[in-house]
């Protein structure tokens, strides 16, 4: 008890202390689809298209919804919520290289190793459960985007399932085993404990050290929940259904994922309390046979995206809970010829967002007539970063850390803009 009242205590003194922004959420759930999703195939209606210079859109569209929002016949699932939507179809980034935009993404730069959103999150607003860790990054992809970089490394994000790797099998790595009952493990483990902070006191300047001092902590008392939160046995064969769980598709050079399963296990972790959880599925890099792919992505991840607004919104989480949805950029039109091709678009593309205090059913911004580029409401991943900071009540430009020399942020030297008319 004494060593968890410390590590809280630890926790509260290195968190700072921000002006009081009103919190709209709680807890973020983002569906990060690596390698830019083709918007004018998803959510981005350009009937235009059809014109020169771009032969078009490889997708129907429909009105769906009260709101009456444009959404692909591949979404069917998804396109049952329209009108808990946020449609931002003016999105831009820098780059319209994987890599870079794929970091800016997830940390505001594109070259330098820095704080992830999800650390930078639980940096400013500690944890909600001291069982799990705070920030959960499912079928993870390179560790450089859940890494806690400068900051602590208690506010580092926790892999389960490495990019293509079976998540059935993919869990917390050594947190179970009944070799030894939990009281003979609670004293090996604290003799284990009492000669690393004696060898702390020898090097009391030294963070790594003591972030795996804290990290061994945090294993430990996951023993008592991490299990059961990933043990999906207790689910109703409807619930595993409704997620598609064990549905695997091989998508191009893509290999195998089990979305669905991501999906339960993020809203099973959001239930528990974890506060920031990040759920991938990659294959959206689609350069040739991109209808076949397209609509191959879109059948693996709609089903169990849908499950989770409906799951949350019926147990009250979804109010409480921020859903972000996109790549690192988006796709111009199919080339010219009727080759069944795309290439990289950073310049227009498209997120949503979902509950956590934003405007359902609605579309903000605008991309140009042949989705070539954002021309209205442009909003940038700095842009996005403090909005989604300030939904969380995180003020983005008082969030710092102090590091060679300068206070850092997430939205950079120059800061973002929070975009308030996403807000409900």
């Amino acid at each position: 008890m004494l060593a968890l009242r410390a590590t809280i205590a630890a926790q509260s003194e290195s968190r700072p202390s921000l002006p009081v922004v009103p919190a709209r959420a709680k807890r973020v759930i983002f569906l990060c689809m690596s390698g830019g999703p083709a918007q004018m195939d998803t959510f981005d209606y350009k009937p235009q298209t059809g014109s020169k210079p771009h032969p078009g859109s490889a997708a129907a569209f429909r009105r769906c919804g009260h709101s009456g929002l444009w959404i692909s016949e591949l979404m069917p699932e998804t396109a049952k919520h329209a009108d808990r939507l946020c449609i931002i179809n003016g999105m831009h980034a820098d780059t319209g290289n994987h890599a870079q935009s794929f970091l800016q993404m997830h940390t505001g730069e594109r070259l330098r190793k820095r704080p992830s959103l999800g650390s930078w999150i639980t940096y400013g607003l500690g944890s909600e459960n001291q069982n799990l860790p705070s920030f959960i990054s499912l079928n993870a992809m390179k560790p450089a985007v859940y890494s806690s970089a400068f900051l602590p490394t208690r506010f580092s994000g926790t892999p389960i399932g490495i990019n293509g790797e079976d998540m059935s099998q993919a869990t917390i790595r050594h947190i179970s085993g009944d070799h030894l009952s939990l009281a003979e493990k609670r004293r090996q483990f604290d003799f284990v404990q009492a000669m690393n902070r004696e060898h702390l006191l020898s090097r009391p300047d030294d963070r790594r050290l003591e972030g795996v001092i804290e990290s061994m902590e945090l294993a430990f008392r996951m023993q008592t929940q991490a299990p059961d939160v990933l043990d999906l046995s207790g689910e109703s064969r409807a619930t595993l259904e409704r997620y598609r769980v064990g549905r695997k598709l091989s998508v191009g050079t893509c290999r195998p994922t089990d979305f669905g399963r991501q999906c339960l296990l993020a809203r099973r972790f959001a239930e528990a309390g974890v506060r920031f959880i990040e759920v991938n599925h990659g294959g959206w890099d689609q350069h040739k046979n991109h209808r076949r792919d397209l609509k191959a992505n879109c059948d693996t991840v709609d089903a169990p995206i849908a499950a989770l607004l409906e799951d949350l919104s019926l147990r009250g989480l979804l109010d409480e809970t921020l859903i972000v949805w996109g790549g690192e950029f988006g796709r111009p039109g199919l080339v010219p010829g009727g080759k069944d091709e795309t290439g990289h678009n950073a310049r227009g593309f498209t997120y949503w967002l979902a509950g956590g205090g934003t405007k359902g059913g609605y579309v903000h911004g605008r991309t140009d007539e042949t989705g070539a580029r954002a021309v209205e409401g442009k909003v940038h991943f700095r842009d996005l970063h403090a909005t989604i900071l300030h939904l969380l009540g995180l003020p983005h430009d008082d969030l710092t850390w102090f590091h060679q020399g300068r206070h850092h942020r997430l939205t950079g030297p120059d800061g973002g803009r929070v975009v308030t008319g996403l807000f409900a």
